[in-house]
């Protein structure tokens, strides 16, 4: 007869063992780093000397940025209502979306579905930005707010140089950036593209790049938490106080 059981190839549960993609993690415990784990558990093998310190750089460069972001601004604002750490956490993450830590997985998407095409980087550079520009759409990872060069994504790729990382997805990346600044628009790899590029030369599914941003953000959330709650009165103000109403006037039913 066929198994109907749920199935899964992630976790074994039994009484007194836990195995993980079939390592036990009492074993991995103090002998391989929780960078180590999350390729594990991610790409299905532990990493190699290599992957395991790029995976570290990936997952330390986005552990946070401040307190502006709307995922900190969301955590500290809930957890100044009085509410649990895990809620705030939660909140937090629930704003990670196409507009804030989603150019990871966009970027990804983009540079897998062209650099899986014939040509040199930079023709495939040119025609991927004309074609973004006749269908009306930005390409997600380049350019900052705050940041005219973002020094992760310039320690990114200087690892991934290092470790032989830089395959034809960051070449390519790095040439959408060349035509970017060819047509006079400074727009440099921000890290999300830096963090896309890297991880679909490390042959991950892109559609894993929100989850980089969000296993990195919430050890982030969780400190930007705890510091609301130990160190600012409950309730204070948060984001924007100052705003100008534009709606209708005082009127009389």
């Amino acid at each position: 007869m066929p198994d109907d059981k749920p199935r899964t190839n992630i976790t074994s549960v039994a009484p007194g063992r836990i195995r993980v993609k079939g390592y036990d993690i009492a074993e991995m415990m103090g002998r391989k780093s929780f960078a180590d784990v999350v390729y594990l558990i991610l790409k299905g093998e532990l990493p190699s000397s290599e992957e395991a310190r790029m995976m570290d750089a990936i997952l330390t460069s986005s552990i946070d940025h401040g307190v502006t972001p709307p995922s900190s601004l969301a955590a500290r604002t809930i957890i100044s209502g009085g509410n649990p750490l895990n809620a705030a956490v939660a909140g937090g993450i629930l704003t990670i979306g196409e507009s804030h830590g989603g150019a990871i997985e966009q970027c990804a998407r983009i540079l897998q579905e062209w650099a899986a095409k014939e040509g040199d980087p930079g023709k495939l550079a040119d025609e991927l930005l004309a074609d973004m520009k006749t269908r009306g759409y930005r390409m997600p990872g380049y350019g900052h707010r705050l940041h005219q060069t973002d020094p992760r994504t310039v320690r990114l790729f200087a690892i991934a140089d290092e470790l032989k990382f830089s395959g034809k997805h960051q070449k390519l990346a790095r040439a959408i950036e060349k035509t970017f600044a060819d047509q006079g628009k400074p727009l440099p790899v921000n890290v999300d593209g830096a963090i896309g590029a890297v991880i679909s030369d490390m042959g991950f599914d892109w559609r894993l790049g929100k989850g980089f941003f969000i296993i990195s953000r919430t050890v982030g959330l969780v400190a930007q938490a705890h510091e609301e709650r130990t160190r600012e009165k409950p309730m204070r103000k948060l984001g924007i106080s100052d705003y100008l109403y534009d709606g209708p006037q005082s009127r009389d039913l």
